[in-house]
C-alpha cells in the first residue's frame, strides 16, 4: 500500500474511533487519498460524508455541526482553499465550538519551491487559534489513527476544559490514488469521555446581582446556582426558557432602581451584543465575576474567575426586575403595533412567535449577525416554551450563516429555521450552493431585506449629520432580486411584506426541504422606530417602580 493511501485510510480510521459522524469534503488532487479513504467510510454507514464546492461555505457547513453538539472535520486541498477555512476558524475559537481540519499539502522538501498550490504558509495558516496543530507526513510513521482520536477529544474538551479548533496538515506524495479500492474502515467500540471533574461553587456574597447570559451560555449554565437572581440573557444564549430570564433586559441596566443599583455581574457565556451590557460590566463601583472553565476571554478590565458559583437568593430583587422587564416587552410590542410601517423588529417578533406546519417542537432557530439578532433580542419572549436560539457571537460576523445554519440541521437531524438580514443573506449565498448528489439541508432562510446595513443607521453613523455620508459608505444598498438568485440555485422562493403574509410562510412550511422567505421591509424609519420603541419599553420598566 503506498503511504499517502495507509496515511489517510489512518485518519479516516481514527475519525470513525473518535465518533466523528460527519465530514465536510471539498473537491482537489492533492486531497485525493483522504477522499478515496472517506468514500469508503461512508459507503460502510460509519461516517456522513457532505461535499461542497466552495471551502469557506464548507468551513461554516462544519462549524455549524459542532453548534449542534456534535464535531465534524472538514477536508480541503492545499493553498489557498485552507486560507478559506480561516474565518470559521476564527469563529469556532472565540465560541469554543469544536472543529477538526484536515488539510491536504505537498511534502516538506516541495514547500517554498515553484510546486504549484503550495506555501510554507500552510501549516501554520490558523497559528494560535488552532488548540493544537499537527504537520505530519505521510509517510514519517506517525500513528495517525491514535494522534487523530486524542485532537478530537482536545476539540470536544472531553477533559472537561474549553474546546475550540484543532489542525492537522497531512503532506501526501505520489501516489495520490489508492492500489485498490478494496479497503473498508472498522467500526470501533467509542471510549466514553472522562467524567468532567466536580467544582465545589463559590458562594458569594450578598449584594444587588444581575446575571448576563451571553452566547453560548447554555452549556455553562450548569455552573451557576444563580435562580434567585434576575438574568438578563442575550438571544443567544442556549437557555431555553428554565432560568429568570428578564424580557427586554438590556433597555433596563442603565435604569434607575434596576440597572443603576447593580453592584455585581456575574457573567456566563460571551455577552457582545449590546453597548448597555458592555458599559455596564466597565463600571468602576460593579465587580465583574465570570463563570466558566478554561480561558475565557474576559471584558478588558479586572474580573474575578471562578469555576462555578452561588448566589444568594434575593426575591424581591429578582421579581422587581421581572415586572419592570414583562412591562418593557409588553410597551416594545404595544409600539410595533402601533407602527404602519414592515421593519425588521415586525419580522424579528413573527420569527420568534412562529407555529410552523407539523406537530412537536418548533425548528431551531439561527440567527444572524448586525441589526437582526439585536431586533431579536429586543423582542423575545424567554417565557415562551421554544429551542435554544443560536447565533456565532464568538466574533459576530455575518460570514458563513447560511452555510453554519445548514451544518446545524445536519448535525442536528432536524429542519432550522435562520433569521438574516440581506447584506448577510448575499454574504453566504454560497451557502444555498448544495449539489444534487448531495443532501439539501432542511432550512427555512427567512431573509428581512431592507435593501442594506440598517445596522449602522442605528449607530452614531446614522446621525443626520453624516447623510451625505451614511448611504453609500455604510449602508450600501444593492438592489440585488433575490428571487432570480434562488431560482439560479433551484430554492424556492416566497415574498412577504406584512406580518401576516410572514406568519402564513412560517406557518406553513413542513420542514421537508429548504426555501427563502424574503420579508421586503423599509429602514428609512428604523433609526425612529428604535428610539421610539426604547423610550416605551423603559418608561414602562419605570412605571413598575414607583
Amino acid at each position: 500500500m503506498n503511504p499517502s493511501t495507509a496515511a489517510a485510510r489512518a485518519i479516516v480510521q481514527g475519525l470513525v474511533d473518535a465518533g466523528v459522524e460527519h465530514v465536510v469534503l471539498c473537491p482537489g488532487s492533492r486531497s485525493a487519498p483522504l477522499a478515496y479513504a472517506l468514500a469508503a467510510a461512508d459507503d460502510a454507514g460509519l461516517l456522513r460524508v457532505h461535499v461542497r464546492i466552495d471551502e469557506r461555505s464548507a468551513g461554516f457547513t462544519a462549524l455549524g455541526i459542532g453548534k449542534a453538539g456534535g464535531i465534524a472535520a472538514v477536508v480541503t486541498t492545499s493553498g489557498t482553499a485552507v486560507a478559506n477555512l480561516l474565518p470559521a476558524v476564527w469563529e469556532a475559537h472565540h465560541s469554543q465550538v469544536a472543529l477538526l481540519l484536515l488539510t491536504a499539502d505537498r511534502p516538506r522538501r516541495l514547500r517554498g519551491t515553484w510546486a504549484n498550490q503550495t506555501t510554507p504558509l500552510q501549516a501554520a495558516a490558523f497559528a494560535e487559534a488552532a488548540l493544537e496543530v499537527l504537520d505530519v507526513e505521510a509517510a514519517e510513521g506517525v500513528d495517525l489513527r491514535a494522534e487523530v482520536v486524542r485532537l478530537v477529544r482536545v476539540a470536544r474538551a472531553d477533559d472537561g476544559g474549553a474546546g475550540g479548533p484543532v489542525h492537522v496538515n497531512a503532506g501526501f506524495d505520489d501516489p495520490l490514488v489508492p492500489d485498490d479500492l478494496a479497503w473498508s474502515p472498522g467500526a470501533a467500540a467509542v471510549a466514553d469521555p472522562p467524567a468532567a471533574r466536580a467544582v465545589a461553587p463559590v458562594v458569594l456574597d450578598d449584594e444587588p446581582t444581575l446575571v448576563v447570559a451571553g452566547d453560548g451560555a447554555g452549556r455553562l449554565a450548569p455552573l451557576l446556582d444563580a435562580e434567585g437572581a434576575p438574568w438578563c440573557v442575550e438571544a443567544s444564549a442556549g437557555l431555553g426558557s428554565r432560568l429568570p430570564a428578564v424580557p427586554s433586559g438590556r433597555l433596563l441596566v442603565d435604569v434607575a432602581g434596576l440597572g443603576a443599583d447593580v453592584r455585581r455581574v456575574v457573567v456566563v457565556g460571551r455577552p457582545t451584543l449590546t453597548r448597555p451590557v458592555s458599559r455596564l460590566v466597565q463600571r468602576e463601583d460593579v465587580e465583574v465575576v465570570l463563570v466558566g472553565r478554561g480561558a475565557l476571554p474576559g471584558p478588558g478590565r479586572g474580573v474575578r474567575r471562578v469555576e462555578a458559583a452561588s448566589v444568594p437568593t434575593d426575591l424581591p430583587w429578582r421579581d422587581r426586575w421581572r415586572r419592570a422587564g414583562a412591562a418593557a416587552l409588553g410597551a416594545v410590542h404595544a409600539t410595533l403595533d402601533r407602527s404602519s410601517a414592515f421593519a425588521g423588529l415586525h419580522v424579528a417578533r413573527c420569527v420568534a412567535s412562529a407555529r410552523s406546519a407539523w406537530a412537536g417542537d418548533e425548528p431551531e432557530l439561527f440567527v444572524g449577525a448586525s441589526s437582526i439578532v439585536r431586533d431579536l433580542d429586543l423582542v423575545l419572549d424567554h417565557g415562551i416554551r421554544r429551542p435554544p436560539v443560536l447565533a456565532s457571537r464568538g466574533l459576530a460576523g455575518i460570514d458563513g450563516s447560511l452555510s453554519t445554519a445548514g451544518g446545524i440541521a445536519l448535525g442536528g437531524g432536524a429542519p432550522v429555521r435562520a433569521l438574516v438580514g440581506d447584506l448577510t443573506f448575499l454574504h453566504d449565498t454560497n451557502g444555498l450552493l448544495v449539489g444534487h448528489t448531495e443532501e439539501r439541508p432542511p432550512v427555512q432562510v427567512v431573509v428581512a431585506n431592507d435593501d442594506g446595513g440598517s445596522i449602522f443607521g442605528l449607530l452614531e453613523h446614522g446621525e443626520e449629520r453624516f447623510a451625505g455620508v451614511h448611504e453609500r459608505f455604510f449602508a450600501t444598498p444593492h438592489g440585488v432580486d433575490l428571487a432570480s438568485l434562488c431560482r439560479a440555485h433551484g430554492v424556492p422562493h416566497r415574498l412577504v411584506t406584512t406580518e401576516a403574509e410572514l406568519a402564513d410562510a412560517l406557518g406553513s412550511w413542513d420542514g421537508g426541504a429548504m426555501e427563502v422567505v424574503e420579508a421586503r421591509t423599509d429602514r428609512s424609519g428604523s433609526r425612529a422606530l428604535q428610539a421610539e420603541v426604547a423610550a416605551a419599553a423603559r418608561e414602562a420598566a419605570l412605571a413598575t417602580l414607583r
